[in-house]
């Protein structure tokens, strides 16, 4: 049996990482500032997530929701501390779209209605609710079609109040900053106003900050910058810092009844630990800070750098888009600096760094980049 060839992957096998850097099988060292997709929170291999995850596997890995899990009350408790919903609930299962799929059938829940509003560029996942409200035809099967979404332009308000004013609204779901659509960031009076109206016409407001939250903008969530509270709020990626986990943050208006929603896996122990490291280590490092002020250093230091039309984003999470696509020039930035990136579309280059990087490691960076751009 061989793998099903769904990845277009690079010729490098990783075998070992250690804070903002891997090497691959032959020795190689390289800069991670792509962090598996933004998935790399406290650094590849901290002490204390290695330490939490080796104890707790010694003792149990696993063992089903029909018993009481301690680790996921504690996980609970403190991830409603560190992100300022404490009064909110907390469901886990594995993925961010297992995520965004039980919160959108929670808001199917909640008001009946089935229609949802997506943004133009948004990205949720790819299984079925998750994909289509995807804004990428390409992706979407036939049986996920189902036509009940409307994608509208990002930041147009009056548009946004014609569609929701109609009254037959399920969901609005909203990335805190779009990364597959480019490091897109929503307004934060377009956030005030779509809660607003939202209030006013009883749809669920979702904030999808799989990618955006958990310190990556530089506060805990990306739509705190907007102070506005959303209704459901989904987290993945760094929650785990690379295990798989994801959750739901839940406003007290839903009301939980047994069999609403399930899972086999999602906050098991193992998964719990990883999580619970990563909070601590977040919280006792400072990361959240850490990421906003090496955001603002970054993007400081690279606005003057040539070819790069505009440097956008928050905190570490950080788009640069070039005026001619860049396919090449992020090869050669992976391939002869040994630096990792991302990319979306065509022209954008997407940094997603560990949160614990240090400005030499922005500043070597800088200069790889600076160097590739000069040399092409």
């Amino acid at each position: 049996m061989e793998l099903f060839n769904v990845y277009p992957i690079f010729d490098i096998n990783i075998v070992k990482g250690e804070g903002s850097y891997v090497w691959d099988e032959k020795g190689n060292k390289y800069l991670d500032f792509y962090g598996g997709h933004a998935v790399i929170s406290i650094g590849h291999s901290h002490p204390k997530y290695v330490e939490r995850i080796s104890d707790q596997v010694s003792k149990l890995g696993f063992y089903s929701n029909s018993v009481i899990n301690e680790l996921q009350k504690e996980v609970a408790k403190k991830l409603g501390k560190i992100s300022g919903y404490n009064d909110y609930s907390l469901f886990l299962v594995n993925s961010g779209a297992e995520a965004n799929e039980n919160a959108l059938k929670l808001a199917s829940f909640y008001n009946g209605r089935t229609k949802v509003i997506s943004f133009s560029k948004a990205f949720h996942g790819r299984t079925s609710l998750a994909v289509e409200v995807t804004d990428n035809p390409a992706i979407i099967a036939p049986i996920n079609n189902n036509e009940n979404v409307s994608f509208l332009p990002l930041n147009n308000i009056n548009v946004f109040e014609e569609e929701i004013k109609k009254r037959d609204v399920c969901a609005v779901i909203i990335e805190g900053i779009q990364g597959v659509g480019g490091i897109k960031i929503p307004n934060n009076d377009f956030l005030q106003a779509v809660r607003k109206l939202c209030d006013e016409t009883n749809t669920v407001l979702i904030l999808d900050e799989i990618q955006s939250g958990y310190g990556r903008s530089g506060k805990f969530f990306a739509h705190q910058y907007a102070k506005i509270k959303p209704d459901l709020i989904t987290v993945a990626k760094g929650i785990g810092n690379g295990f798989p986990l994801s959750g739901v943050l839940i406003h007290p208006k839903f009301n939980p009844t047994y069999g609403m929603l399930g899972t086999t896996f999602g906050g098991n122990h193992l998964a719990c630990a990883a999580a619970l490291a990563v909070l601590e280590v977040m919280e006792e490092e400072s990361l959240v800070d850490n990421s906003k002020d090496m955001g603002e250093y970054l993007m400081n230091q690279l606005k003057d750098l040539p070819q790069i039309k505009e440097v956008r984003g928050r905190g570490l999470m950080i788009g640069l888009e070039f005026d001619t696509p860049i396919k090449d020039l992020r090869k050669k930035l992976l391939h002869e600096k040994k630096v990792f990136t991302g990319i979306s579309g065509e022209k954008v280059l997407r940094l997603l760094p560990p949160l614990s990087i240090t400005k030499n490691e922005a500043d070597l960076f800088v200069k790889s980049l600076r160097e590739t751009i000069t040399e092409k």
